[in-house]
């Protein structure tokens, strides 16, 4: 007997029309997974703080900076000791002699770091102060009796540019933090360094100044907590437009106006860029905001501090963003008479409170 199997036509048949709410939803998907996407990726680029109240502590006068005598360490550097290059040994070697006099009228057991480049000699400056302070001296490799927090600002400059931003600020800055941390007494040391040969030709060399401290640090074990890079804090205005940055669309997370200090991270650092940030928005009325993100991003690495990540420590960098605001950067008009000294003041009363929190 044959049994006739019905065929059917499966193109005729058709699963039931979607509702017009789940037609809407899946036309919104896409766009929504990329908004959320794109709103975590603003939340961990610009690290936002919430609840930050200022300490009134941080307003005592033993915490205050003297606005003028951070104009005085900039009119010396710029003025006295430019130009700072390799090609004015003198010149580097007297900015090195005034830096480590200011560490030793503060207190600090103070010492040269000493190496050789192209068969000259060339030194960076460290003091060491907090729990455990010794004279810094050439390390060997038995492990470091406490945890370290390191502050440093490189005091060459690009010949024949005289280089009061960048970077006499940022050496004045270390400066006045000497006495300012003098007495405390947290449970690592800090130690503060004044950095050689940051600037080209030997930017992004072993030949860096910070390359060679951050290596000694790395062959002698220490436990590094963190390292706080000034680079450039004397620029500010209120200016719209006065700001700018290295990709067009940062202009909507971030100020028009350059009236800010930035705390700058790579990726993976998150935690030190907010405890940072947070410190330093406590202890100064100045705005701070901050950034991590790759360091393929143009600027996230162009200071001393990329050693300190290259050797396996957590650093940052405070910086008024350089040429992103500072249209003197590495010209001759890179005066000490471009700087705002009271909000210099600002930055360094909140670089002090953060040091002090990551030593604690």
């Amino acid at each position: 007997m044959n049994v006739r199997v019905p065929r059917y036509d499966h193109d005729r048949i058709r699963s039931p029309r979607p509702s017009r709410g789940r037609r809407l939803l899946r036309l919104l998907r896409t766009p929504l997974l990329v908004a959320i996407v794109l709103s975590l990726a603003a939340l961990y680029l610009t690290q936002p703080i919430l609840g930050v109240v200022r300490d009134p502590a941080s307003g005592g006068a033993a915490k205050r900076v003297d606005a003028g005598r951070l104009r005085h360490h900039v009119e010396e550097l710029s003025q006295r000791f430019a130009p700072r290059d390799p090609g004015h040994p003198k010149n580097l070697d007297g900015a090195a002699e005034y830096i480590r006099a200011r560490f030793v009228e503060a207190g600090l057991a103070t010492s040269f770091q000493e190496f050789d480049v192209n068969g000259r000699t060339f030194r960076n400056v460290v003091a060491t102060t907090g729990q455990a302070a010794a004279p810094a001296v050439e390390r060997t490799d038995a492990p470091a009796a406490a945890d370290l927090v390191v502050v440093g600002a490189h005091y060459d400059a690009v010949g024949p540019a005289i280089g009061a931003d960048d970077n006499a600020s940022g050496v004045a800055g270390l400066l006045e933090l000497a006495p300012l941390l003098k007495d405390e007494r947290g449970t690592a040391r800090v130690e503060l360094v004044a950095w050689c040969l940051e600037e080209p030709p030997f930017f992004r060399t072993r030949f860096m100044g910070s390359r060679v401290h951050a290596e000694s640090l790395r062959k002698s074990n220490a436990r590094v907590r963190a390292t706080i890079c000034l680079e450039m804090i004397g620029c500010f205005s209120d200016a719209d437009g006065s700001q700018d940055y290295p990709l067009v669309g940062l202009g909507l997370l971030y100020p028009s106006r350059a009236n800010f200090i930035t705390v700058v991270g790579c990726v993976g650092q998150a935690s030190l860029v907010r405890s940072v940030k947070r410190a330093m928005a406590q202890a100064s009325d100045l705005p701070v905001w901050s950034i991590n993100a790759p360091r393929a991003l143009p600027g996230i690495d162009f200071s001393d501090h990329l050693n300190y990540w290259d050797a396996g420590y957590d650093a940052v960098m405070v910086s008024d963003t350089a040429f992103y605001r500072n249209a003197n950067y590495h010209r001759a008009t890179d005066t000490a008479e471009s700087l705002d000294y009271p909000r210099m003041a600002e930055v360094v009363a909140g670089v002090r409170a953060a040091v002090a929190a990551l030593a604690k």
